[in-house]
């Protein structure tokens, strides 16, 4: 957490933010079908990003105050995704370009090695969570989910967790209470 650290320091530092935005309750900043290059960091409220199945929603990941979120597969290929970003309630956004960003990267190794450091951190929580999914049970996804990110449960909604922990919100409620 160090490099997600170094790289918010930097770019607030040398105001290299390219804009400010505030956006409501469920409202998108990015849906299905569309190419969101930009990342985003929380200054307040959350937001979740997911996709749909079968009129299905499939929750992959949350942001909240101090968070950084992109929609990751996008910002690497510039190519449109199945992603959707929206907020759970209202959020203020601190916004970059990825022409921004790359101009920094190239001329900043310091940063740019926090910035890979951030990717292999993130790709890491992705497969262990990829592993619990696969691997665990209700109880025992919830646990490591509470244990690794306890502030999780403050900032959203139980629904939103639910599908996260790819379980209904009755077995959540159910797990809580033991």
């Amino acid at each position: 957490m160090k490099s997600k650290k170094k790289i918010l320091e930097y770019l607030s530092q040398n105001q290299l933010w390219d804009k400010k935005k505030t956006i409501a309750r469920n409202e998108f900043i990015k849906v299905s079908g569309t190419t969101d290059t930009n990342i985003y960091y929380i200054n307040s409220g959350s937001l979740r990003i997911f996709v749909i199945d079968e009129d299905e929603e499939h929750t992959i990941r949350f942001g909240y105050q101090d968070n950084i979120i992109v929609s990751l597969d996008s910002f690497i290929t510039e190519k449109p995704s199945d992603l959707y970003i929206q907020a759970i309630k209202k959020t203020e956004l601190s916004i970059i370009k990825k022409e921004s960003f790359m101009q920094i990267i190239n001329h900043s190794e310091d940063f740019k090695n926090a910035w890979i450091q951030n990717l292999q951190d993130l790709i890491l929580q992705q497969m262990e969570r990829e592993r619990d999914l696969l691997t665990s049970s209700p109880l025992e996804r919830y646990k490591r989910v509470l244990a690794r990110s306890p502030q999780l449960f403050q900032e959203i909604p139980n629904k939103y967790i639910a599908s996260y922990l790819r379980m209904t919100a009755e077995t959540l409620s159910r797990i809580k209470k033991v």
